[in-house]
């Protein structure tokens, strides 16, 4: 009889190695169920083992195991799937059990070392990089052709057509981000973009520019992908030439005189990109970056009358008979006599409407008076000889020469002349017309006769800056090039003469000299001086010299500018800036004394000193005043792109130095302590004075006296 508790110790264990593997199964199909998604491997072990559904399922009792004690062959083990420590989840690991020949025990979840099988990849984590999706070019089919080359050119980095690093750059990030799509055709034909642009650059001139700088490429011509983008570029490169030079101009102040300094404002390329292809008018666009200044466009609308025909050929006139315009009067009708000279008389002025009409009509008549009042002529509306032989003179021919480096100058100056603070307050001043002017909102305030610089190294130079204060009662410290080329001289000949003149003569510690004038009614500076602080060290100042600004050419100073009315000059500047401080001329003479005092902006007020020898008066009259400088002359070889010695010699020769004194010549115990000016009775009493080299200067600190509001 066979022992009961044998058999029913071993059928305990063979329940209990059959519990273990189950639990095992379960534990891992839960594993597997919560990793989502699965894997392939996990599936396999899923089908291979079904696991009961939790619902509607009874529990298992030991009838449900069949056991056979005598089996010698152990169950079939169930491979499970290696865990990747790391990006698998965290393995569960089976409870230990003991197991017998007939009673396998769990399977241990351990890293797999089998290469030879791959393990099915891992699903994407956040730490595993995306899929870049696919990028959809947006180009149109018709234009991709082209679209491809622009960028093969744009990769090879071989732009011909920009020579500027900034523009290069531009130009590459403006097509990649448009795909390299092209701006100026769409299915090989211009945009009206491209027809805006390209009109603008044809009518260059009459901005004062050359068209030829900027070529058009002919589109017509371009029938391959290839030429098309070649095209593309030629004209964008164009763009951008003019946008640059109507903002900048054609050529730096800096070749013309070295006493030139206006703040920079140059394009930039991307911006121009943008502003002209994004525009609904790319002409208008583009056309924007000329000067904004109504001087500017009044020489420009000047110009056009001047040419006639722009730059085309010139028109002469034939001699014949007067021409003059009846209008209709008591039931008489109009007379406008015929003549064949009449279409050539519309070309040269400018009439664009009706050009082959011969008949001298009123609009024709209108156009010669005005002719007339520009030439000086009786404006008389009649076509007779004078007035013929005034359209056909040379002198139109440099008035245009005149006109168009006047053009150029108002490119250099800032876009902004005045401080918008103040209601777009500023000073301007035109030297060759010897005239200060005070604008504030667009309007002339105010108005004065002023005296400049000599010509050569005394000149006055062109600048814009802000003035910061006013200051009464100053001190001249007299400018070493003064000392130097003047009162040594004198001083020679007569030691008492400085003291004579109110002037004061200083030793420093080191051994150098320092004259200065105090305070008064006899001071050079006058009473009151108007400060601009610059590299030049220039500043307008009043003058006891009342009887210059009588003279038609006041050319006299040693570069700074006297004013003739400063009382006034100052009560409209401080009014303007402290307009509740009540400033009046008599209370800025009640200050005369003997002490300094500043009376300082709470917002400065920009000083641009221009030269301008063509402008437009008020009565719209154009206006030419002297070269004394001579300026235009360098400017307009430069525009005419005059190259080499010639040239050279020509600047040099408008150009006056700043530097110091050969120090050979100089003696030691002379120091530069002060900018440059001087009233004419010093010349007067030393005789002509030769070229000075004025440079730095510091102070002298008097004791002031501070008022500000």
């Amino acid at each position: 009889m066979r022992d009961s508790s044998k058999g029913r110790g071993g059928f305990d264990r063979a329940l209990m190695a059959v519990a273990a593997t189950f639990l095992t199964v379960s534990a891992t199909s839960a594993l597997a169920q919560s990793a989502t998604p699965r894997t392939a491997a996990e599936l396999a072990i899923e089908a291979a083992i079904p696991v009961p559904q939790p619902a509607n399922v009874p529990p298992p009792t030991a009838d449900d195991f069949k056991i056979d004690s005598t089996a010698s062959v152990a169950p079939k083990q169930i491979e499970l799937p290696r865990v990747n420590a790391n990006t698998d989840p965290k393995p569960v690991e089976a409870a230990p059990a003991q197991t017998t020949a007939t009673a396998p025990a769990a399977p241990a979840v351990a890293p797999k070392t089998d290469t030879a099988t791959p393990t099915p990849a891992a699903p994407a984590t956040a730490t595993a990089p995306a899929v870049e999706p696919v990028k959809v070019s947006t180009v149109p089919p018709a234009d991709q052709p082209v679209a491809d080359k622009l960028r093969e050119q744009l990769a090879a980095k071989n732009l011909r057509y920009f020579d500027r690093k900034g523009e290069r750059l531009a130009v590459e990030k403006f097509y990649s981000a448009r795909d390299y799509a092209p701006v100026w055709t769409s299915a090989g034909g211009l945009t009206a973009t491209a027809k805006g642009v390209i009109a603008r650059l044809k009518d260059a001139s009459s901005e004062g520019l050359n068209a030829s700088d900027y070529p058009v490429p002919d589109f017509t011509a371009a029938t391959s992908p290839e030429a098309l983008a070649d095209a593309e570029l030629k004209l964008t490169s164009s763009m951008l030439d003019y946008a640059r030079q109507a903002q900048s101009g054609r050529m730096h102040y800096s070749q013309v005189s070295y006493d030139i300094l206006y703040p920079e404002h140059p394009t930039d390329p991307a911006e121009v990109l943008a502003n002209v292809t994004g525009a609904k008018d790319a002409s208008a666009a583009l056309e924007s970056y000329n000067p904004p200044h109504k001087l500017y466009k009044e020489l420009k609308a000047k110009l056009a009358e001047l040419r006639g025909q722009g730059d085309g050929p010139v028109v002469t006139i034939a001699e014949g008979p007067a021409l003059a315009y009846k209008p209709a009067a008591k039931k008489q009708p109009a007379v406008a006599p015929e003549d064949p000279r009449v279409p050539q008389l519309r070309a040269k002025l400018g009439i664009a409407e009706n050009p082959d009409d011969t008949r001298y009509d009123d609009k024709v008549a209108a156009a010669v008076r005005k002719f007339q009042e520009s030439a000086d002529l009786k404006p008389t509306g009649v076509l007779d000889d004078k007035t013929v032989k005034a359209i056909n003179s040379p002198k139109r021919d440099k008035l245009i020469d005149t006109v168009l480096v006047n053009m150029e100058r108002w490119r250099w100056l800032p876009r902004q002349l005045g401080a918008s603070s103040l209601k777009d307050a500023y000073v301007i001043l035109n030297v060759p017309d010897f005239t200060l002017k005070v604008m504030q909102g667009g309007s002339q305030v105010w108005t004065t006769r002023v005296v400049t610089g000599k010509p050569g190294n005394h000149a006055t130079p062109m600048l814009t800056e802000t003035m910061k204060f006013i200051t009464v009662n100053p001190t001249w410290n007299v400018p070493p090039s003064i000392i130097y080329n003047e009162y040594l001289p004198a001083l020679q000949q007569d030691p008492t003469v400085l003291q004579r003149m109110g002037l004061r003569l200083e030793r420093n510690r080191d051994g150098t000299i320092h004259i200065s004038q105090p305070p008064g009614e006899a001071n050079a500076l006058g009473r009151i001086r108007f400060n601009f602080p610059n590299k030049f060290l220039v500043y307008q100042h009043d003058t006891p010299d009342k009887h210059l600004f009588a003279k038609e050419e006041r050319a006299f100073s040693h570069g700074c500018m006297r004013v003739q009315n400063p009382d006034q000059y100052a009560a409209t500047l401080l009014n303007i800036t402290m307009p509740n401080a009540s400033y009046t001329p008599e209370k800025i003479r009640s200050m005369y004394g003997h002490s300094e005092i500043d009376l300082k902006f709470p917002t400065p007020i920009p000083v641009n000193i221009t030269y301008q020898t063509a402008f437009v008066d008020d009565a719209g009259k154009l206006q030419i005043r002297k070269d004394i400088y001579g300026r235009d002359a360098g400017m307009l070889a430069l525009l005419k792109g005059s190259r080499g010695k010639d040239l050279e010699n020509v600047v040099a020769r408008a150009s006056p130095s700043y530097g110091r004194p050969n120090g050979s010549s100089l003696p030691s115990n002379v120091a530069f302590n002060d900018g440059y000016s001087g009233p004419s009775f010093f010349e007067r009493l030393f005789g002509p004075p030769t070229p000075p080299a004025p440079v730095g200067r510091q102070q002298q600190q008097q004791q002031r006296r501070v008022i500000t509001r």
